[in-house]
């Protein structure tokens, strides 16, 4: 009697282990609301129009964590969708950055799914890329930009210690031309306040080849000037596929920290020129975006903007764009 009793409780026990899952860590929760008024004036050959919009810039929600499975190895995960908080997008959700990846101190970190191209991982002179509606680096107007790339492999090194150096490279086997891509990434950042990066691709953000060069000084940490300036510089090249000229563009910033408030503030100027763009002869952009934040707390950031670009097509009259506004940024 005694041997059926332990028998049956030794059966529920492991039934029970196999069916009650086991405790898991939790995933993080983040995100942001970032919406805008912008006042926008286009006119062009075919285009004379003027009007008031409310825009939702980036904002996002999304769920990341990571979880050991050996004593050196985790699993590391990342959801994030886009969110169109205006409500003007026939679809709510919009896959931004998700993957499924392993984290080792020796070898670094893999990753698979759908991410950000390597290419933006030396975007690191743009004050302009926050600024609502001039969030457009990679607008018609502008050069190419990076953007995110589905059926990815990301290859992110181990840190070095004393190596004040990133490498990340990745392949990816969906293209603008349905050949397989590579790109790679190296960010040079040691704290003293200068910044360097260079990455090249191929066949990942557009049939061809782009290499981009950035360089950065902030001179409250370079050397004992104190001044809370940050003055930044980009250069970019694409050979795209069947062009008979490369896209060529570079940027020039400045953002200088404001003293006179109680809160964090700043302001910038922006000025992107890009020449033959997409490849197209003499097919040339300028445009200049100044702007400031305020920050109210270290997640509620007020913005205001206003910029021009102006596009010049051969043969026909030149593309002019205006665009003045403002908004509110929380994140969580």
């Amino acid at each position: 009697m005694i041997k059926q009793t332990l028998r049956t409780s030794v059966f529920t026990l492991v039934a029970a282990s196999i069916f009650i899952p086991v405790a898991q860590a939790a995933p993080t929760i983040y995100g942001k609301a970032y919406l805008t008024a912008d006042y926008v004036d286009v006119e062009s050959a075919t285009v004379d129009d003027d009007e008031l919009q409310i825009n939702s810039n980036s904002s996002r929600i999304g769920f990341k964590g990571s979880e050991a499975i050996t004593n050196n190895t985790d699993v590391v995960y990342q959801l994030e969708y886009g969110i169109d908080v205006d409500g003007d997008s026939d679809k709510a959700f919009k896959n931004r950055d998700t993957y499924l990846g392993l984290a080792n101190e020796s070898f670094g970190e893999i990753r698979a799914g759908h991410m950000q191209s390597t290419t933006d991982y030396v975007n690191n002179v743009t004050p302009a890329a926050e600024a609502g509606f001039w969030d457009n680096l990679g607008g018609d107007g502008n050069m190419i930009d990076s953007g995110r790339i589905a059926n990815t492999l990301l290859w992110k090194a181990p840190k070095i210690n004393g190596m004040p150096l990133k490498f990340a490279a990745m392949y990816s086997t969906e293209e603008e031309n349905g050949d397989d891509g590579f790109g790679a990434a190296l960010m040079f950042d040691q704290g003293t306040g200068f910044t360097a990066g260079v990455s090249y691709e191929s066949d990942v953000n557009l049939a061809g080849d782009l290499i981009r060069g950035t360089a950065s000084v902030d001179l409250a940490k370079l050397g004992n000037t104190n001044l809370p300036l940050v003055i930044g510089g980009l250069y970019q090249q694409a050979d795209i596929d069947d062009k008979d000229e490369k896209e060529k563009g570079f940027i020039v910033s400045a953002e200088y920290g404001l003293q006179n408030f109680s809160k964090p503030a700043s302001v910038f100027i922006q000025y992107n020129n890009t020449s033959d763009v997409r490849g197209d002869k003499d097919v040339d952009s300028d445009q200049i975006v100044v702007g400031g934040k305020y920050y109210y707390k270290k997640n509620i950031i007020a913005h205001l903007y206003a910029g021009q670009n102006t596009l010049e097509v051969p043969n026909t009259k030149d593309r002019d764009l205006f665009a003045v506004g403002g908004g509110l940024e929380y994140k969580f």
